[in-house]
This record gives structure tokens, C-alpha cells and sequence, in this order.
């Protein structure tokens, strides 16, 4: 087998040849023969099927494989003279001509590699920054929050009519078409106005009413309300109010801060330090994410040069352009239809931020392993989890989703990231 090859960089070599016509007949009878030994077909034995009929069978599969197995054999072969190692290919080969002719099928195809290139100096990049201190006001009012959070409900002493932010208590029975449903009913039920906890539109219309005032609520189920029975529907709720409840005044003491850290012995003292603590962690996450990990990927992107896989970036433009194309209309994504010229110019207004990225992935990589940065599986599945559970939705469904659409990998590129960054601009001490 002629095979030829030439260099485009470090991390690119264009492999050529022809799949000689006779090697793939050879490779079709071979295949044919070892199928005929596994198949079984009515007329014939198991393992008893002429290779004659399994290729009348299955020609144009077994052709495919056949040439499939040339085409391997024709990069090996180019890696070898190439001098790459067959480990450090990366992604799927690309094809820059496949022709078929009567000698057999010309190639030529583009191998890309894992770059490799020198660390050195990866330290003098981090941006200096300062670690940031919690302005006393910003405490005192993260304190003043947390007591409004525990200050108790109680009973009026005058009654009034309902006002935001009370607590009311309330019998409810709801109806659609003038049929209770199930789960649409409760007695003596607490719900304070403006919790946002229930049906859009209920709370909003329980402000005004008088103690043992009776009256109908009525309001539309979102359309993507959980029961498909309601979802998207108009419901009538018959409500009874019996009690209004009003919040007191929230007291920062001892007696909170024994609440709030679950010891009998606790401080306020001790609150605040914890605060203190909590506060200037949310303002160093805020500046790490908007300032410092930005500045230090730019920096790292700009200090390293070196040759990228073309296969890998082409796959980024991919993404990118499909990204683009989730947020247009109709009209405009029919613009790009048959429109090579359009296409091409939407892939090259997004190179350049591709081309970034991946060599930032590789980048990170490459550090991670030198400072002995690893994230298991276990742990990206607990932070999504964590945040599945505080933005109110079911864990399970959450890390279904990701599985099932293959995300858990930048989940987990993200969290080497974010633990190499940290290290390196010294967050972790």
C-alpha cells in the first residue's frame, strides 16, 4: 500500500492513498466467510452459510465494512511513517477527498493529534487581586434578613383586611368547569401573601378580604403546570378566610443566633463572624467569575501558542453556529438555507471564539494534570444535585437530563476548571 504523508503542524498530518480495489474484494470475501460462520439462514446450517449468499444478503454492509477496514489499515499505516502514535489521535479523521475510481477509492484525510506543548511560566499569568472584605452595612443587612426569616407570626389584636406579606389562614376548595379536582382542596391552610407559593394570580387576590369573608378566586394554571389534567386550564377556587397573621419585629440577639446555628451556647458574636465569613464568599465567587477567571483564561490562551487539532475546532464552530441558530426565528434561519456563502460567513464570525476555547480546554487540561487537579464522578453528580435541590427541582430528573444528553463531561470540565483556578490564584488557602 502507497500511502503518503504531509505535515500541516504539530497537531495535523494529511494521510493519502488509494483503497486498492482488490484488497477491498479481499476484505469483503473475508468478512463474508467469518459472518457465514455466526449466521443463520433457512436452507442452511448454522455457521454453514456460503459467503456467496451472506454477500447477496448483505453486500452493500459488508462493502462498507470492507472499506472501512482499508481505510484503517491506509492511517495506520500513515501514522507509522508519520512517527504518531495511534494513542495520541484525537477525535474522528476528516476527509478531504474520497473518490472512487476502477483502481479502487482515492483518500485523502486529515489525522489530528493531542497537542502537546511546554508549560513552562504558567504561573506568571495569575492577576494580582485582593481578597475582599465584608463592608459592615452589607452584614448588618444580610443579619437583618436572616432575623425577618425567623421573626414569628401572630394573630392580630384589631382585625383588619388581608395586606401583603401577611399570613393568612383559609379553607379552599378548587373547581374546573364546576368539578372539584383532586388535590384542589385544604382546610386551615397557612399561606403568607406574597410567597409566590401558589397559582399566579391567587395570592394577589386574597389582599382585601374581611375575617369569615367568602369568596372566588379565579385563576389559569401555567401550561406547564405538572398535572397535564390542569395544565393551561381556568380553575375557580371557593376561599374562606378565617385568621390574619402579621409578622413582628425581627430581633438580632443571642437567642437568633442559637436558633440559626443550632447550639444553646452560641453568640451573636459568633452569627456574625459566620456572616462576616458568608458574605465576603459570595463577593470573592462574584469577583472570581465576573473578573479574575476571565482575565486569567485570556492570559492563558494569549501566553501558549501552539497548533490546534482542526477536527476539534471545527466541532466548537459547530457548536457555536448551532448555538446561534437556537436563537433565531424562522425567518431567519430559512435565510441560511442552500446559502453556502451565508453558512460560511456565520462560521468564520465565530472562529476565532472556538479557536479560543479550545485551546483554553486544552490548556486546562494540560495544568490540571501538572498541579494533580481530578474531579470523580461522584462529586459532579452531588454539585448538580446541590443545585438541583436549591433551585426547587427534582435531582433525579436533573441528572437524567444530563446523562441522556451527554452534558456530564462539561460539568465536570467546568469543576476541574474552577479547582485548578482557584489553586492557581491561591483561593483554596
Amino acid at each position: 500500500m502507497k500511502v503518503t504523508v504531509k505535515k500541516v503542524d504539530d497537531a495535523n498530518i494529511i494521510v493519502s492513498g488509494t483503497l486498492d480495489a482488490a484488497a477491498i474484494d479481499a476484505n469483503v470475501e473475508k468478512l463474508a466467510v467469518q459472518a457465514g460462520k455466526e449466521m443463520k439462514v433457512d436452507g442452511f446450517r448454522k455457521g454453514k452459510v456460503p459467503a456467496h449468499v451472506v454477500k447477496k444478503l448483505h453486500g452493500d454492509k459488508l462493502a462498507q465494512d470492507a472499506e472501512g477496514e482499508a481505510l484503517r489499515a491506509l492511517i495506520d499505516a500513515g501514522l507509522e511513517k508519520a512517527k504518531v502514535n495511534a494513542a495520541d489521535m484525537i477525535g474522528q479523521p476528516g476527509f478531504k477527498k474520497y473518490e472512487k475510481t476502477d483502481k479502487g477509492i482515492e483518500v485523502e484525510v486529515e489525522v489530528s493529534t493531542r497537542p502537546v506543548f511546554d508549560l513552562k511560566g504558567y504561573m506568571d499569568v495569575v492577576p494580582a487581586f485582593k481578597k475582599p472584605k465584608a463592608a459592615k452595612k452589607d452584614v448588618d443587612a444580610k443579619l437583618s434578613e436572616m432575623a425577618a426569616e425567623q421573626a414569628p407570626f401572630e394573630k392580630l389584636a384589631r382585625k383588619r383586611t388581608v395586606k401583603d406579606a401577611d399570613m393568612t389562614v383559609i379553607d379552599f376548595e378548587g373547581f374546573v368547569d364546576g368539578v372539584a379536582f383532586d388535590g384542589g382542596k385544604a382546610e386551615k391552610f397557612q399561606l403568607k401573601i406574597g410567597s409566590g407559593s401558589f397559582i399566579p394570580g391567587f395570592e394577589e387576590q386574597i389582599i382585601g378580604m374581611k375575617y369569615e369573608e367568602q369568596k372566588d378566586v379565579v385563576v389559569t394554571f401555567p401550561a406547564e403546570y405538572q398535572s397535564a389534567d390542569l395544565a393551561g386550564k381556568e380553575a375557580t377556587f371557593k376561599v374562606v378566610l378565617h385568621e390574619i397573621q402579621e409578622q413582628k419585629d425581627a430581633e438580632i440577639n443571642d437567642a437568633l443566633a442559637q436558633k440559626l446555628l443550632n447550639d444553646e451556647k452560641a453568640t451573636l458574636a459568633q452569627l456574625t463572624e459566620k456572616v462576616t465569613t458568608q458574605v465576603e464568599t459570595t463577593e470573592l465567587s462574584k469577583v472570581y467569575n465576573e473578573d479574575l477567571k476571565p482575565k486569567l483564561v485570556e492570559a492563558l490562551v494569549k501566553k501558549f501558542d501552539f497548533a490546534l487539532p482542526n477536527n476539534i475546532v471545527e466541532q466548537e464552530i459547530d457548536a457555536k453556529v448551532n448555538a446561534k441558530a437556537q436563537e433565531m426565528d424562522e425567518k431567519e434561519l430559512a435565510t441560511y438555507k442552500d446559502n453556502e456563502k451565508k453558512i460560511n460567513a456565520l462560521r468564520d464570525s465565530v472562529r476565532e471564539d472556538a479557536v479560543a476555547s479550545v485551546k483554553a480546554t486544552f490548556i486546562v487540561d494540560a495544568l490540571a494534570k501538572e498541579e494533580k487537579i481530578a474531579v470523580e464522578d461522584q462529586e459532579v453528580s452531588q454539585a448538580i444535585y446541590y443545585e438541583a435541590m436549591m433551585s426547587g427541582q427534582d435531582p433525579q430528573q436533573v441528572i437524567k437530563y444530563y446523562e441522556e444528553n451527554n452534558l456530564l463531561p462539561a460539568v465536570k470540565m467546568g469543576m476541574i476548571e474552577d479547582k485548578l483556578f482557584g489553586k492557581m490564584l491561591g483561593l483554596d488557602s
